[in-house]
C-alpha cells in the first residue's frame, strides 16, 4: 500500500523543492541574520526567534546556485532536523514558499545520478505535482554536508 506524505514546496529560481513538513517548524518573512565570523559562504547568520537562536542557511549557495537579493516573497523556514543522532535547529532561505503538497511515496522516483545542477546525496527523492516535479530534500545531508559546517564540533566527528 502506498504512503502519501505531505511536503512543503518552495521555490528556488524556476525549481520547486520539498521538505517534509514533519520538520518545518514555522514560516517567517525574510530578514537580515547577524553575520558570524569565518561562517561558510552558505550561513547567512543567526537570528532570534523569541529567545531561540537559528543558524540561517541560503538554500541557493547551498546548492551551488548564485545568490539572490530578497524580495517581498522571500521566507526564512525554520527546521527541527535530527542529525547524526541529535536535532538541529536551523532557518533555511527560500525564493518562496509555495504550499504543503501531498506527495505519494511509491510515485517518488530515486534522484538521478547525472551530474547535474543539484548534488544527488542531497536528494531524498523526485516527486510529481501534475505535470511538474518537486524535488524532495534529505535534510540531514542537505544541512551537515561535507563540511558539518552547522554542526558542532563534537557532532561533525
Amino acid at each position: 500500500m502506498a504512503s502519501v506524505w505531505q511536503y512543503l514546496t518552495l521555490g528556488l529560481g524556476p525549481e520547486t523543492f520539498g521538505i517534509d513538513v514533519e520538520h518545518v517548524h514555522e514560516i517567517l518573512d525574510y530578514r537580515p541574520a547577524a553575520a558570524l565570523p569565518q561562517a561558510p559562504g552558505s550561513l547567512l547568520g543567526m537570528i532570534d526567534v523569541r529567545g531561540q537562536s537559528y543558524p540561517v542557511v541560503d538554500l541557493r549557495v547551498r546548492l551551488g546556485l548564485a545568490p539572490a537579493a530578497p524580495t517581498p516573497a522571500t521566507r526564512i523556514i525554520l527546521l527541527h532536523v535530527p542529525v547524526r543522532g541529535r536535532p538541529l535547529r536551523v532557518g533555511v532561505v527560500a525564493d518562496r514558499v509555495i504550499e504543503v503538497t501531498e506527495l505519494d511515496s511509491a510515485e517518488m522516483e530515486a534522484a538521478p545520478e547525472v551530474g547535474g545542477r543539484w548534488r544527488s546525496d542531497y536528494i531524498a527523492g523526485i516527486g510529481r505535482r501534475g505535470e511538474s516535479f518537486v524535488v524532495v530534500f534529505d535534510l540531514a545531508a542537505l544541512l551537515a554536508g561535507e563540511d558539518g559546517a552547522l554542526l558542532a564540533p563534537e557532532m561533525a566527528a
